[in-house]
């Protein structure tokens, strides 16, 4: 068991198909109208806590626009591009907004600008709404210009529904005991829940055992760090 912590499934890549709505059924559908680029809003603004599905839905964006043919970049802390080199048909997400440093808040200023002069389009994630940002305030006016979202956590009995559901879609029941312990006991973000459950799957395979909680133990003694 010592190698689990190098064989741990990937977590599957965020899609808007495999974001669990919970209360989130308004924002899903205004990312899934941005993702389409059309003529409604092109400027969107996401915040929600850790865990809370905000940067799975940037990366499903991001993915949506790159498969339909758009130039789409991902940008986070000091990685913006210059804003002069932005097209004018880019598509730009960028998060963790709060932890841009000073000279990337400036950029990220003249990249709105020159994306709102253009056919361009937006998506910024962040921890909080854009009033309790601690960056410049002209980014902040810029920001809260557009829709602003929250994106709200599930529900625990969501999350455990979310939980049983993946497992069951890849053939399986996960016994609720094991659910609970997984949720009492791992990393509570749907990623890396789900990366868990398709290893146990596999572990359950490849050891030809049942999934039981002992096995979860072992699997997350093994494949998570310890303080």
């Amino acid at each position: 068991m010592k190698q689990l912590a190098f064989e741990l499934a990937s977590p599957p890549a965020p899609t808007l198909d495999n974001f669990v709505v919970g209360e989130n059924a308004e924002v899903l559908a205004a990312v899934r109208a941005l993702a389409r680029g059309g003529a409604g809003e092109r400027f969107v603004y996401l915040w929600g806590g850790s865990g809370s599905g905000r940067t799975h839905l940037l990366r499903a964006v991001l993915r949506e626009w790159r498969d339909a043919g758009r130039t789409a970049n991902l940008y986070t802390l000091d990685a913006l591009p210059v804003a002069a080199a932005i097209a004018a048909t880019d598509a730009i997400a960028v998060d963790d907004v709060q932890q841009l440093p000073p000279p990337a808040q400036i950029e990220l200023f003249n990249i709105y600008n020159n994306l709102k002069e253009s056919s361009g389009m937006l998506l910024v994630a962040g921890d909080v709404p854009p009033a309790r940002l601690a960056l410049r305030p002209d980014l902040l006016t810029r920001l809260a210009w557009g829709l602003v979202y929250e994106v709200r956590a599930l529900s625990e009995d969501d999350r455990r529904a979310a939980v049983q559901s993946y497992a069951r879609a890849r053939g399986f029941e996960l016994p609720a005991e094991v659910t609970d312990y997984l949720l009492s006991r791992a990393p509570r973000d749907l990623s890396s829940l789900r990366a868990l459950v398709d290893t146990l799957d596999r572990l359950s395979l490849e050891q030809k055992r049942a999934i039981t909680v002992p096995l979860a133990r072992e699997l997350l003694q093994a494949a998570l760090p310890r303080n």
